[in-house]
């Protein structure tokens, strides 16, 4: 059997590591961010360019990508990788938090979900296994299953039932993914919320029915951040070394430099995306933004440290001007520093890392944000 991860450093005073995933489109090192392309595309910008920037992979949504352009079409076409002309690593989500989000009318059954599309109101009911079937049409490297997902705060008693109904669905989406000749990965994703004694309990259930790698999800919406930091503190002991895993929707960089000293290794979020589409820029001292009328004489780049193409050509004036305007070019070019930023700092995670320097880099950072 071919490797899937393996562990390279380990940070000597925390739990922090890098590592390497391997998939059929590539390698991934971890620690690593995932650049958020729900309908197979980073808003703003071309694969040229995010590849430019250091991108290793890109998220994709089964649910966006099975409703529109629909699994025929993507399937004619050799599947999502040919589809979308990325050649290398693509993990694809299994859409169960859009299906929550998106619709107001959802019910969640022993069988499986059943929703109105947010694009048209047609009744879809889907199943655990249909959720692999349509991963396996698109493809992906790695995928996730099917899980039941509250939102915060909810009873102990509700989220009682969550992870319950989280591992049955996990075990038939295991053995679904059985059933098909397929070289790509299976992410198990653990729910509880803040209840250790039912976090743990999703740990151990699918830790029972085996998976390539962990994920935590229901987190960062809305606990208080010592909590979710507790969850992932009393979790790592129980994770298996060999295995990756994943913090779903983390995308704060304080909130990630406290999760991978807690051994996460895997992230993705739209914060740096949508932040850049919405003038909303980060920087080594901290965010900007770039509407504010003090920009609009102002010529220096967004950050005087980086060296993406945005701050090697642009003034924060011309790209105050270029958002006022409403251009395009606002967001491509927001967004090109975002990327970059958040790509360079897990760089240099990674890098910190194995020079047995991750504290140091990780107050170093967090304390320049605040000045």
């Amino acid at each position: 059997m071919k490797k899937k991860f393996e562990v390279r450093a380990s940070d000597s005073q925390t739990s922090a590591r890098t590592g390497i995933i391997y998939t059929p489109h590539g390698t991934i090192e971890t620690p690593a961010f995932a650049p958020v392309a729900s309908q197979g595309t980073v808003k703003g910008l071309t694969h040229n360019q995010l590849q430019n920037l250091g991108a290793q992979l890109i998220l994709v949504n089964s649910y966006h990508l099975y409703l529109r352009p629909g699994l025929e079409s993507i399937s004619r076409l050799g599947g999502v990788h040919p589809f979308t002309s990325w050649n290398k690593p693509i993990l694809s989500d299994s859409g169960g938090f859009q299906i929550y989000s998106l619709s107001p009318l959802v019910k969640v059954k022993k069988k499986g979900v059943e929703f109105s599309s947010h694009l048209d109101g047609t009744k879809i009911f889907l199943t655990p296994e249909d959720v692999i079937d349509i991963q396996v049409k698109l493809g992906s490297d790695i995928f996730m299953p099917l899980d039941h997902f509250l939102p915060f705060p909810s009873s102990e008693d509700k989220m009682k039932e969550a992870v319950m109904l989280t591992s049955h669905w996990a075990q038939r989406s295991k053995d679904q993914f059985l059933k098909h000749s397929t070289p790509s990965q299976l992410w198990g994703i653990n729910q509880g919320s803040i209840y250790w004694n039912l976090r743990k309990r999703s740990i151990e259930e699918l830790l029972e029915i085996g998976f390539d790698g962990y994920a935590f999800g229901g987190l960062g919406i809305g606990e208080p951040k010592s909590q979710l930091m507790e969850i992932l503190e009393k979790s790592e002991p129980l994770l298996p070394k060999e295995k990756p895993r994943y913090l779903m929707g983390m995308g704060y960089i304080k909130d990630i430099l406290e999760a991978v000293e807690k051994g996460i290794d895997f992230f993705d979020c739209v914060l740096p995306t949508r932040n850049a589409r919405n003038g909303t820029i980060f920087t080594s001292k901290g965010k900007i933004v770039i509407k504010n009328q003090k920009y609009a004489q102002d010529e220096r780049p967004l950050d005087e440290e980086c060296s993406c193409y945005t701050c090697q050509n642009f003034s924060r004036a011309y790209l105050r001007h270029l958002y006022e305007r409403q251009e395009i070019s606002s967001a491509v070019l927001n967004t090109i520093h975002n990327l970059y930023f958040y790509l360079d700092i897990f760089r240099k995670i990674r890098q910190a890392i194995q020079s047995n320097s991750y504290h140091k880099l990780k107050y170093s950072i967090i304390k320049r944000e605040e000045e």
